[in-house]
């Protein structure tokens, strides 16, 4: 079994700051990529960014300039640093993670979401 597990979103005022974590536990062998997705109210779910490397990153064009992502591999553990936070970033964030679980099979895996909510 694997377990995705965010934290850290909160209530923001519009131009804050606040730092997402997701801890990947389990039967991991070892993981591809990470990434956040994002769902706000009454919309689908959309990505918000990935990252393979510290080099080998992506961002929605919504974030780029704003969201810092990074990994600590010795973790597990993905972040997300968001700064100059708009009302349109208020969403559920939701962690993702491509891996190989112990047995060697690969595939996708998603948390539970936390919920950011950017309002005065």
């Amino acid at each position: 079994q694997v377990q995705l597990v965010e934290s850290g979103g909160g209530l923001v005022q519009p131009g804050g700051s606040l730092r997402l974590s997701c801890a990947a536990s389990g039967s991991i062998k070892s993981i591809y990529a990470m990434g956040w997705y994002r769902q706000a109210p009454g919309k689908q779910r959309e990505f918000v960014a990935r990252i393979i490397t510290a080099t080998s990153t992506n961002y929605a064009d919504s974030v780029k300039g704003r969201f810092t992502i990074s990994r600590d591999n010795a973790k597990n553990t993905v972040y997300l640093q968001m700064n100059s936070l708009k009302s349109e970033d208020t969403a559920v964030y939701y962690c993702h993670a491509d891996l190989w679980v112990a047995t060697g099979t690969y595939g996708d895996y998603w948390g539970k979401g936390t919920l950011v909510t950017v309002s005065s």
